[in-house]
């Protein structure tokens, strides 16, 4: 059977080839080949430039020749190609995205509008590709495999591995490809998955309702714990080598989930499926992690 490959979106940047680090430690754990994807769109106006259309062209392939060279050197046995295509950036990338295990895209600092992601392209591509999207920091070049009980596995409370994924979950959402994603990902690195889910009690009864008494917002805390376990309980028994830990926290979602996943190699959020190319919608909670979250952040399309 053959096995789809990792794309990463490559155009030089520092931010592109942190992706494409990452993506082909991603690839790797996946045994999957990994495919370096550039667009080529020669310039409005050649009139700062000595170079013909041509020659940039083939420096722009050189360069993402030798960021493919690199990673195979430094990933022995990874399955590398490259391809540099011409015509609409947003319908090759979409295109690569449906024949891929996922498409990853280097994304820029924090805050502020800079960076691939909140470009025009990237933004389609999350909004609309129907594989997950992960982007990732140009100070991350890791996909970091984590063994148990080893220095990336220490640290948390009462001796169990700190997480590699954490996974931001929605109760009220049809979560199953989401769900799937991130225990896959927590077993292809052979480390723990955090499960949060975010109960925003004004989000729910709005900032009109009157204040819940502590015995009250006890039980009602208690009642979304049960149902997070109900709902990972078979998860748990797909996949019996993932440490497991569901918590339920109060506060606004995003933030709670970008400091959910300091110090985890990857953060999963849900996105609702949108057939539109042009659709540019991603919901408040992923916007907020996206733009935010310093660890790479995986966004999942689900029904």
């Amino acid at each position: 059977m053959m096995t789809h490959p990792v794309v990463a979106a490559v155009d030089g940047s520092p931010e592109s080839l942190a992706a494409a680090a990452w993506a082909g430690a991603e690839a790797q754990l996946r045994a999957a080949p990994l495919r370096l994807l550039t667009v080529w769109q020669p310039p409005m106006s050649s009139a700062r430039f000595t170079s013909s259309h041509e020659r940039l062209r083939s420096w722009e392939e050189n360069r993402m020749r030798e960021a493919a060279d690199a990673l195979a050197a430094r990933r022995p046995g990874l399955d590398v190609t490259i391809e540099q295509a011409a015509g609409t950036p947003i319908r090759l990338l979409l295109d690569a995205g449906a024949g891929a295990e996922m498409i990853v895209l280097g994304s820029r600092g924090l805050g502020g509008t800079a960076g691939f992601f909140y470009g025009s392209v990237g933004l389609h591509l999350l909004a609309s590709c129907e594989r997950p999207v992960v982007l990732v920091r140009a100070t991350d070049t890791t996909g970091c495999t984590v063994d148990r009980g080893g220095a990336d596995g220490a640290g948390a409370a009462g001796g169990r591995p700190a997480p590699c994924v954490v996974l931001g979950l929605d109760l009220g959402r049809s979560c199953g490809p989401v769900l799937s994603f991130a225990f896959e990902e927590a077993a292809a690195r052979r480390g723990a998955l955090r499960v949060v889910h975010v109960w925003n009690v004004h989000q729910r009864y709005g900032y009109g309702a009157p204040a819940l008494d502590a015995a009250a917002a006890r039980e009602l805390h208690a009642e979304q714990q049960q149902a997070l376990t109900a709902l990972l309980d078979p998860w748990r028994a797909r996949h019996p080598g993932v440490d497991v830990t569901a918590d339920v926290v109060d506060g606004p979602v995003a933030g709670r989930l970008v400091e959910a996943a300091h110090g985890a190699h990857l953060l999963v959020v849900g996105r609702r499926s949108r057939h539109a190319a042009a659709a540019t919608h991603i919901g408040p909670v992923t916007h907020g992690v996206v733009h935010h979250a310093a660890t790479p952040v995986a966004v999942v399309p689900h029904t």
